[in-house]
């Protein structure tokens, strides 16, 4: 089969043939269908401070997909062949400290697909059949493909209640773009999106956002002040993994006010923890990865029923041949989600 695989340590990726992938008696054998492009696999291909640290090679990419089931393990039996599929990307031991406390989402010894497992960009792909999730036959392939990142959406708005609450969303990437969709669909009274990307900020507006700012012509804390008449906002969900970004959030919750963290920082990140966060007595939620799988159970019934649209965020489809193209568009910020066809 054809793959996209991280074959050195070093920038870059290549397009060639693997072996299909064997199964144990309790993994699944998944003919791919779509699979989509996450900032994660940009950062393998572009062999950044974090890749370096985290991924080892050779190892396919990818880990948001959708497929169909044809062949089965022995011992198999949450599905069956012919049933379409997704998978959450965290492969949890289940017998770890976190695991058993409701956490696998953060299990010590959990392997991550297309990290430490091979990945989706390829023909085909073997999971452990309790990663499995079985889609709605209501959603689309193509937003069936992206139910793994809107998952981590759904956790950092929905950390706390956001009805008629006042919210500020740091970075229009997709993940952004699934918040302002959910944050409007869950009833925010406010959806403010902070971007310097124009592109990127054109398409939060058809998500729904009330207001759009880019930092490269607005100042975000005045623009964001005087708006709220001097309070702030009631949340703050940071997507950009900048520093400044992140500071220019703290700086204008309002005092009680909550923000949630999903974005990845390059480097060490400095900021006022007396002042923007003990003082203001701000409520700050660190997040990775989704609930397993209680977040895709929401998933499901936000894409099944409509409540979020998901067709201005898919930009751009290339065949898994041209997935560099996929992810130099990322990487220039011109295009909102990317999916690749098997």
């Amino acid at each position: 089969m054809k793959a996209v695989v991280k074959t050195r340590r070093a920038k870059g990726m290549e397009f060639v043939e693997r072996a299909a992938p064997q199964l144990g008696p309790r993994d699944v054998l998944i003919r791919v269908r779509y699979s989509s492009i996450c900032g994660t696999d940009v950062h393998i291909f572009d062999w950044t401070r974090w890749a370096r640290k985290r991924f080892t090679p050779p190892r396919i990419l990818g880990h948001e997909f959708v497929g169909i089931v044809t062949e089965i393990g022995e011992e198999v039996t949450l599905v069956e062949v012919g049933d379409r599929v997704s998978a959450e990307s965290h492969i949890s031991c289940g017998y770890c400290y976190q695991c058993r406390n409701g956490y696998s989402e953060v299990c010590r010894n959990t392997k991550l697909l297309g990290v430490d497992h091979d990945g989706s960009f390829a023909g085909f792909l073997a999971l452990p059949e309790h990663v499995l999730w079985k889609n709605d036959p209501n959603i689309p392939d193509e937003w069936a493909t992206l139910q793994e990142p809107f998952g981590n959406a759904i956790d950092t708005v929905l950390a706390e209640n956001i009805s008629a609450k006042t919210i500020l969303i740091l970075g229009a990437g997709p993940i952004g773009l699934f918040a302002t969709g959910i944050a409007r669909a869950c009833g925010a009274s406010l959806v403010i999106v902070s971007d310097p990307n124009n592109y990127r900020l054109a398409i939060a507006r058809k998500m729904g956002a009330h207001l759009t700012l880019n930092p490269k012509k607005k100042d975000i804390v005045q623009s964001v002040l005087k708006i709220t008449e001097n309070n702030g906002v009631d949340v703050v969900l940071e997507f950009s993994g900048n520093n400044q970004a992140l500071n220019q959030g703290l700086n204008v919750i309002t005092p009680g006010g909550r923000i949630s963290i999903l974005g990845i920082y390059e480097k060490r990140v400095t900021l006022d923890l007396n002042s923007d966060v003990i003082f203001k007595k701000i409520r700050m939620y660190g997040i990775t990865g989704r609930k397993v799988f209680s977040t895709w159970y929401k998933t499901s019934h936000f894409l099944s029923s409509g409540l979020v649209d998901l067709n201005p965020i898919i930009t751009h489809k290339f065949a898994l041949k041209d997935c560099e193209r996929g992810m130099q568009l990322m990487k220039g910020g011109k295009c909102g989600k990317v999916i690749l066809t098997s």
